[in-house]
């Protein structure tokens, strides 16, 4: 990452690393006890897991907690944060893992790597005008028959801005999309969309999420 990073790249960078500890002992779990979607997660695993050795990423890995669990379920996993001090965290949390600092939009890996890629709460930051070439970014990425999963809240299209969390000023832009509309952006990335499930808000949250399932065709 340079300072010719995209605007959204370096407020989103700062903002986590501003308020990574906190948000670590927030969200100590990853997923809290939402048992959908560690039911939709483990089936992610299940899939990945039947196409061999293949390594997945998982894009936006924060505190490392879900890239855990993915090893636990026998995932040849490693995660991807654009924040150092969150990959610092953890490193330090699950040091039998890999982690390291990248941008979804320029992943340092080459074409047709992995055999999966998970993007859980990240692309909420990707601007509209951004989304189809981080979405064509993790195309490049998985090898013919490899599977994407992306979980994000929902909206109706509106942008919201955060100035401060946990007390800190912070610059961080959230995109509330449609199911329907990211569905769209996937086809037009040259995915095939193979699942879409959406969950009414629980657990504190105010916003329903929604997970699509992708796979990259060959």
């Amino acid at each position: 990452m340079t300072d010719a990073d995209p605007g959204f790249v370096r407020d989103t960078r700062a903002a986590y690393d501003a308020i990574a500890e906190e948000y670590a002992r927030e969200f100590p779990d990853g997923l809290g006890e939402r048992v959908l979607d560690r039911a939709l997660l483990s089936g992610f695993a299940e899939l990945v897991r039947a196409r061999g050795e293949e390594p997945v990423a998982d894009v936006g890995s924060g505190p490392g907690n879900v890239t855990a669990l993915l090893h636990r379920l026998g995932v040849p996993v490693f995660g991807v944060d654009v924040s150092p001090r969150m990959v610092a965290l953890a490193r330090r949390a699950h040091p039998g893992l890999r982690f390291h600092i990248g941008s979804m939009d320029a992943l340092d890996l080459p074409d047709r790597t992995l055999g999966g890629l998970l993007a859980l709460f990240s692309v909420i930051h990707v601007p509209d005008t951004h989304l189809p070439a981080v979405l064509a970014e993790f195309r490049r990425v998985l090898v013919p028959g490899g599977y994407l999963l992306l979980c994000f809240q929902t909206g109706n299209g509106e942008r919201q801005r955060l100035t401060e969390r946990f007390g800190r000023q912070i610059v961080l832009d959230y995109y509330w999309r449609t199911p329907e509309s990211v569905a769209a952006r996937l086809t037009e990335a040259g995915l095939d969309v193979q699942a879409r499930v959406a969950l009414e808000p629980e657990g504190g949250a105010t916003r329903p999420r929604a997970f699509l399932l992708a796979r990259r065709p060959g």
